[in-house]
């Protein structure tokens, strides 16, 4: 009976630390979306800054930052990080050029 008690003891708080643990990854990861701006000024300079950081580390930076500059206009978003994470911003994901290429970097 004892053994029986402890087991359920300690599947009980293994349950409970990993429910608590990727509950704190999955709210850590969110990315903030644009501030209330329509357009104009405040957006660019919003958007300039979220696409530096996302071209930081990108081989054709200009390029980079220009579609990332026309995306983040659009969509009000840019994904974290310098690469992938473009679930955090379906419009950005989902934007697609002539070519039916990802458009956005």
């Amino acid at each position: 009976m004892k053994i029986t008690v402890c087991i359920f003891f300690v599947a009980s708080l293994l349950l409970i630390t990993s429910s608590l643990s990727s509950a704190t990854i999955l709210s850590g990861g969110a990315v903030a979306p644009a501030p209330e701006i329509k357009d104009g000024a405040e957006l660019e300079k919003w958007c300039g800054g979220k696409c530096e950081v996302r071209c930081q580390e990108a081989g054709m930076k200009d390029r980079c930052l220009k579609y990332c500059g026309i995306c983040c206009k659009e969509c009000k978003c840019v994904p974290s990080g310098t690469y992938g994470n473009k679930h955090e911003c379906a419009c950005y994901r989902d934007k697609l050029s002539s070519k039916k290429t990802p458009k956005c970097p």
